[in-house]
């Protein structure tokens, strides 16, 4: 488009501008899109150009069998990023021969796009509202069943980082849980579990997940399967000192089996919630303060001797509370045999009820999840976020679990 055609199109364009000031950004938006579309229109008659070495109606000599020629165009849409759905003309040669290296054969969306798509479904919007927003977030309008074969393309590369080689990792720790989520199992939704290993490295203590597993938590089993699927994957079970976990009895038996050389650290938080479970509501503050007591005490002998006054004082009309406490206590106190710089962080699996609470909230706009690939894409990149995040924050800068939470909770 020459200078002077400029002039008088900025004029009307201000005149249309002018007459409804409120409409400002979708009038220029639609002149933007307009000057794309004849940019693009003239890009790919310049490519055609180039792909037949002349310009049009230029005459070369040469055998005319041999000779290629302009054979009009065909129009098609392509959606551009922050402009939508423009209406380009693909130039076309007699032979079938130009393939535009601009926009592809097939291709009906920027590249980008596509991107932003994805991002949208991994954020937490379900397919459908993708769908409903696409148009006013992306400028083109997306099914769901596009949204679907987008992330289902992102799941192929989700899955290759699920079940990565852990061989170059050396893990001296693992903390394991699993948390429930709402998932469509073909005609019917179910309260589905997601197991969840996390791993700390031994010389920079930096968290990594090591596996993100659908199966039941509740289920020694599949733990089994499970630990002896990391070790399939190059994880070294000599290197492991110690796993951290809840008090399933079953999953602590197979965890000693598969890592003979590592010790346990029971949850110190699920610990006291069973603990004060057995106390009547007016006493749970106090009981909850002097299980901290325990727990928190400086040292192990502290730690026995403060459970010891605890057993002679409440031994008498609080029993099961006691019994629970000391069939634990061991188990409880492993962390003091560890750098005391890390008791902090290795009490209790706060650092998977971290995972877990950010899981939850970022898959909350979803509602259920549509099934078990789905879960792993959008569970896996919230996990790659978080893995990014922790190398600034290695192990031991947890916060204190606060005991009177679950007072107010029971």
């Amino acid at each position: 488009m020459s200078t002077g055609s400029k002039v008088p199109e900025a004029r009307n364009l201000f005149k249309q501008i002018m007459a409804e000031p409120e409409r400002m950004f979708e009038l220029v938006q639609m002149d933007l899109k307009e000057q794309c579309e004849r940019v693009v229109n003239e890009l790919l008659k310049a490519e055609l150009t180039e792909f037949l070495k002349r310009a049009p109606y230029e005459r070369q000599k040469g055998d005319k069998e041999k000779r290629n020629y302009r054979n009009g165009s065909y129009k098609r849409t392509y959606a551009a990023k922050n402009i939508g759905e423009v209406e380009i003309e693909v130039p076309r040669d007699r032979n079938g021969e130009f393939r535009s290296q601009l926009i592809a054969r097939y291709q009906r969306k920027e590249p980008s796009l596509e991107r932003d798509i994805a991002l949208l479904f991994l954020s937490g919007f379900s397919t459908r509202s993708v769908a409903m927003v696409s148009k006013a977030l992306l400028g083109t309008a997306v099914s769901p069943t596009e949204v679907s074969r987008i992330s289902a393309e992102l799941a192929v590369a989700i899955e290759k980082w699920r079940l990565r080689d852990l061989s170059t990792f050396d893990v001296k720790y693992l903390i394991v849980d699993g948390v429930l989520f709402p998932m469509r199992t073909k005609d019917s939704v179910e309260k589905v579990p997601m197991l969840v290993v996390i791993g700390v490295l031994r010389e920079s203590n930096r968290k990594v997940f090591l596996t993100i597993q659908q199966g039941s938590k509740d289920s020694a089993s599949v733990w089994r399967e499970v630990f002896k699927d990391l070790k399939n994957r190059g994880l070294n079970p000599e290197g492991v000192q110690l796993g951290i976990m809840d008090g399933l009895s079953g999953l602590e038996t197979v965890f000693s089996e598969e890592f003979p050389k590592a010790r346990i650290q029971r949850c110190q938080v699920h610990v006291s919630r069973n603990v004060l479970a057995k106390v009547p509501h007016k006493r749970k503050q106090e009981i909850a303060d002097r299980v901290r007591d325990v727990f928190y005490a400086p040292d192990r002998p502290t730690a026995k001797a403060n459970f010891a006054a605890f057993r002679e004082e409440y031994s008498g009309d609080l029993p099961s509370a006691v019994r629970c406490l000391e069939s634990s206590l061991e188990r409880c106190l492993t962390f003091y045999s560890f750098p005391e710089e890390e008791w902090i962080s290795l009490r209790t699996t706060n650092a998977i009820e971290r995972v877990n609470k950010e899981f939850k909230r970022r898959t909350k706009p979803m509602e259920i999840l549509a099934g078990e690939r789905s879960a792993y894409t959008v569970l896996c990149f919230v996990a790659l976020k978080l893995e990014q995040s922790w190398k600034s924050a290695p192990l031991g800068g947890a916060n204190l679990p606060v005991l009177q939470k679950f007072t107010q909770d029971s």
